[in-house]
């Protein structure tokens, strides 16, 4: 239960203090002497000690979209299960109940386009300008979110979207729709940033786990790089020069 905790809060994007933390004070809750961990970017090893017995066991960390909502679940689950030792069926059942408290699409593709509409502005668009990049964000922001529920690999999700977001966003260059398309280009595909793996992979280097932290920043590196081949492709099939 407890390398499912921990498999769990890789998966989800939590740094990798708090799955050692995390995991350490749930263990001990459950009646475990002491927990003993290796994280890497794909898989815990967790060993479970027990008076003088010991458990060894590892479990791979699949890939998921980074949730805070799930991470949190977790943590309160282990706050609930240091003030109940030793409720194993409380804790299994609280965890098969956790559920990811996802934007609904309605409120979360518009959002996302008004979002980069809005940089675009603050980088000086005019209002054409501003309407396409809302137009060719939303849609990235479809295509991204249909590819993820369909289990594409974030690699292929990142360039896939990085290249419709491209497209739509010539518009602006169409017989002089806007004349700042250039930052209509850059501001589109702002919604694949992947800063919340940069953020981890920098906390995880100060803090001491150098290994993951390489491994989260090598992965962030190829979702931009991704993204980049993305868009060099359809900026190359229409013929835009430069940014």
């Amino acid at each position: 239960m407890v390398v499912r905790v921990a498999a769990m809060l890789l998966e989800y994007g939590a740094e990798s203090r708090l799955i050692e933390q995390l995991s350490s004070r749930l263990g001990v809750a459950l009646g475990c002497t002491s927990i003993e961990m290796s994280l890497i970017p794909s898989a815990v090893v967790l060993t479970t000690l027990v008076g003088d017995a010991s458990v060894t066991t590892t479990r791979r960390a699949y890939e998921q979209s980074i949730n805070m909502s799930i991470v949190h679940q977790i943590v309160t689950i282990c706050i609930e299960a240091e003030q109940n030792p030793r409720d194993i069926m409380r804790v299994e059942y609280a965890l098969a109940n956790i559920h990811a408290n996802a934007y609904p699409a309605w409120l979360l593709i518009p959002m996302i386009g008004l979002s980069c509409a809005a940089f675009s502005h603050l980088q000086g668009a005019d209002w054409a300008g501003v309407g396409v990049t809302f137009l060719a964000a939303s849609v990235g922001m479809a295509v991204r979110r249909e590819l993820s529920r369909r289990n594409y690999s974030l690699l292929i999700v990142f360039a896939f979207t990085a290249f419709v977001c491209t497209l739509i966003a010539s518009l602006a260059f169409y017989e002089g729709i806007s004349t700042t398309g250039h930052i209509v280009l850059s501001s589109s595909v702002l919604l694949l940033v992947p800063g919340f793996p940069y953020i981890n992979a920098m906390l995880d280097a100060f803090k001491g786990y150098i290994s993951m932290g390489w491994g989260r920043w090598a992965q962030a590196t190829l979702m931009t790089l991704m993204a980049s081949l993305g868009i060099m492709l359809a900026m190359g099939l229409l013929g835009v020069q430069g940014w």
